[in-house]
């Protein structure tokens, strides 16, 4: 896993030492997406760079990578993973194609050679890459079909910047660090548009597409999207085909040259990856790793929030038991999670101001001690959007209306707004937030098609599911990515394979929850492997501290910001925010505690960032 880097000009020299050093600095913002090398290759009209961490082909991998043809050469700077990389090696080596190294890369690299764009439809896995090709003097810009890895690019007069991150391209003095109303209704909205920055100029490629930019201009391609097909199979051969895939799936992202780990939480997901991983890896005579972040209690503390209303550790333990995994608990205080220096480091790797506070510190920190002891690791990221297992996937309200579920079952909840305390003129008529989700709800569910004389609630539960997967997910794939590279640490997603994606999701809501439960095909699929606690355990969510302690920290730090009079306060109802941080601790509401981490991460984004806001 790697930062990538790029500038394209078709009027300036990019040889030149002093145009280079842009592309250095675009590099250097990524140090942590790729401790291990860095790298550079440079043409007139093309500077590529790379900052490498070493997972497949330590020595062989280096990056940017080029081969040299005699109509031009062809440079590629690449992040991710090929997980088919060993059956595409061999068809090109049956095509006549010979390899220097061991790596994906060249593989991806060489596929391109030999099938164009086309090299797109045919790789399963994680992957942002950038391919110069001095051939036809053309940019092609890819990323993969889930939209794992990120890619952004930012077009110029005479060309275009593109990065893994919006940091690198902001580092080059031609892009201009201007959020306008549209980006602050991103923010605002907790809603992901797919191809959207929250940079005005800045765009991000597409999951599932690429894009090529040459002396005619920019152009945007769609490889793969999700389709509707009517889904023939019962419910024990789908059942069947679930369990096939996911074997097949997990075996083929164990792959790495690096020690390699689990996160388990303990509930279904990550639990039937560890399972999994653990008999794959017991075939080869290793021991699976695991790891589960846990929260010290030291004093007083609550737990009334029904979104996390068990503990991980305890079924964590009963996993690790049955699987024999190699484990340890990373237990986290309250002093760590709220520790200032920690809430930098997260915002300035998410390079955005409302994350999911906490949550993100919490993650983070994870991260940072896995790191420790792994290169690689596997999450359960993906499986509630694809199997249907957030709780409000279930509320018959939250079912019948026509907008983003994850909102509507916010607004149903009295303490559960995600923009409490936000100041009501900038939410309801700067921003029409309200009217936002409105449109962006209609421009998704209009991409999905039915089926003739489909039930009107199969659809609609069809079209939940499909915003879920390209509104929601893409938040949680940033959110794990960034805190993941910010560490050096891979993470890899194996619900996210397309060919699990494609199958379940056009699989009928009445088979998703055919016992009665949430995610009833994947609990029907692995429930051999698991302890019939795990198996049959209730949704929770990523878990947060319950101490009251943090809560009380939160509120200082939010009345520091009060009183120094810090931009930040201007976004929200300063009497409003003022009167919930001067309470009791034991006091505040859940949508209290989370506006004080958005004022708070508000607060370091602003101070890093320095952004030009132009609101109309």
């Amino acid at each position: 896993m790697c930062g990538i880097s790029g500038w394209i000009s078709f009027q300036r020299n990019l040889a030149d030492d002093r145009e280079l050093a842009s592309l250095r600095a675009m590099n250097e913002t990524m140090v942590c997406r790729g401790p291990d090398a860095e790298g550079t290759w440079v043409s007139r009209s093309a500077a590529l760079g790379h900052r490498r961490l070493a997972v497949i082909d330590i020595e062989g991998g280096t990056q940017p990578m080029v081969v040299e043809t005699p109509d031009g050469p062809v440079a590629m700077t690449y992040s991710g993973e090929a997980y088919n990389f060993t059956e595409l090696r061999d068809e090109l080596r049956r095509r006549g194609h010979s390899f220097r190294t061991a790596s994906d890369t060249e593989v991806v690299l060489r596929g391109y050679l030999e099938w164009g764009e086309a090299v797109a439809e045919r790789l399963n896995g994680m992957y942002a890459l950038g391919i110069w090709d001095g051939r036809t003097e053309r940019l092609v810009l890819l990323r993969d079909r889930l939209g794992i890895k990120p890619l952004y690019y930012y077009p110029t007069k005479d060309g275009v910047l593109f990065g893994s991150e919006a940091k690198a391209i902001l580092a080059h003095p031609l892009a201009e660090a201007v959020v306008d109303t549209d980006g602050f209704r991103e923010l605002f909205g907790f809603v992901k548009t797919p191809g959207h920055s929250v940079w005005s100029g800045m765009h991000e490629v597409k999951p599932g597409a690429l894009v090529t930019v040459d002396r005619g201009g920019l152009r945007e391609h769609v490889y793969w999207k999700l389709e509707v097909a009517e889904h023939r199979d019962d419910t024990p051969t789908t059942v069947a085909r679930i369990s096939e895939l996911l074997d097949d799936i997990v075996a083929r992202q164990l792959v790495a040259d690096v020690p390699l780990c689990v996160l388990l939480s303990g509930g279904l997901d990550s639990s039937a990856l560890t399972a999994l991983t653990a008999r794959h890896l017991r075939e080869r005579g290793e021991q699976v790793r695991s790891f589960t972040v846990d929260f010290v209690q030291s004093g007083g503390f609550r737990t009334d929030d029904e979104l996390r209303a068990t503990q991980d550790a305890p079924f964590a333990r009963q996993v690790v038991e049955h699987v024999g995994a190699l484990h340890q608990d990373i237990r986290l205080d309250h002093q760590e999670l709220a520790n200032p220096e920690v809430r930098q480091a997260t915002v300035g790797a998410r390079d955005l101001p409302f994350g999911f506070g906490e949550a993100d510190n919490s993650l983070y920190l994870l991260f940072k001690a896995i790191r420790e002891h792994s290169t690689v690791a596997l999450s359960g990221e993906s499986a509630d959007e694809i199997f249907g297992g957030y709780p409000w996937f279930h509320i018959p309200a939250v079912q019948q209306a026509d907008m983003f579920p994850w909102v509507t079952a916010s607004t149903l909840n009295p303490s559960g707004h995600p923009t409490k305390l936000i100041d009501p003129e900038l939410l309801l008529t700067t921003l029409d937030v309200p009217g936002y989700w409105a449109q962006r709800y209609a421009e998704a569910v209009a991409q999905v098609p039915g089926h003739d004389g489909e039930d009107p609630h199969e659809r609609r539960m069809r079209q939940h599911c499909y915003v879920h997967l390209t509104s929601l997910l893409g938040m949680l794939l940033d959110r794990k990515d960034r805190m993941s590279m910010a560490v050096g640490l891979e993470v890899r997603v194996p619900f996210c394979d397309h060919r699990l994606v494609e199958y379940v999701f056009n699989t009928p809501w009445a088979m998703k929850t055919f016992d009665g439960k949430e995610k009833s095909l994947l609990r029907a699929a692995v429930r051999d492997a698991l302890p019939a606690s795990v198996a049959d355990r209730t949704k929770a969510l990523y878990p947060h501290t319950q101490e009251l302690a943090y809560v009380a920290e939160l509120q200082r730090q939010v009345s520091e910001r009060l009183a120094d009079g810090h931009q930040a306060v201007d976004f929200f109802d300063a009497a409003a925010l003022r009167k919930a941080a001067g309470g009791p601790a034991e006091a505040v509401q859940r949508d209290e505690r989370e506006a004080f981490e958005r004022v708070l991460d508000l607060a370091v984004w602003l101070d890093i960032r320095r952004p030009a806001v132009k609101l109309s």
